[in-house]
């Protein structure tokens, strides 16, 4: 079963049953729950605008290439399901070299969205080894539309809009952090 996660929230426990009856009552019947989970002190910081850690993180262009650039980001990395349904939301801007990466404990589909995410992002699929498997540019703030890594993926970059084409990413580039298998 895929799961919805984003810059949003994700669903509550009680929405994700709802969501594995979506194919059977159709998508108008779904309904989207807030989430009980307590926030953690990651998503606190987050929440209330007090500092967070940022990790190095370095998206390889062309890693097979003749040229393969290096692109060094800052990221803050959401470990816990309750920093994942924080991500992005309410922030009104990210800088240029900063991203948000989310870990999965296991590669699995997963299913965003945008909801109470107020600027635009690129969403970078990520496998276990982290190799580029997927990329959806420009997800529009607000939305509720769900985005799929289209099959298992281990992690997500979120970047601002327009990053992953003006560094020319495309699915096999490689991403670099401590959370990935080389």
């Amino acid at each position: 079963m895929a799961r919805l996660f984003g810059s949003a929230a994700l669903f509550s426990r009680r929405a994700r049953s709802l969501a594995l009856l979506l194919p059977l009552i159709g998508a108008a019947a779904l309904v989207l729950l807030p989430s009980s989970a307590a926030l953690s002190t990651s998503a606190w910081a987050l929440e209330s605008g007090a500092a967070v850690a940022l990790e190095p993180l370095t998206i390889v262009t062309d890693p097979k290439g003749a040229h393969p650039v290096d692109h060094a980001l800052s990221v803050e990395v959401m470990r816990t399901e309750a920093e994942r349904e924080h991500g992005l939301m309410e922030r009104p801007y990210l800088p240029a070299d900063r991203g948000m990466l989310f870990q999965f404990d296991v590669e699995q589909p997963i299913l965003m969205w945008m909801k109470n995410t107020l600027i635009p992002l690129d969403m970078i699929f990520i496998s276990r080894a982290g190799v580029v498997t997927h990329i959806h540019e420009n997800a529009e703030p607000m939305s509720e539309a769900i985005i799929s890594s289209k099959g298992p993926v281990f992690s997500v970059l979120e970047v601002n809009a327009g990053y992953a084409r003006k560094i020319g990413l495309k699915p096999g580039d490689l991403v670099r952090h401590a959370i990935f298998r080389p």
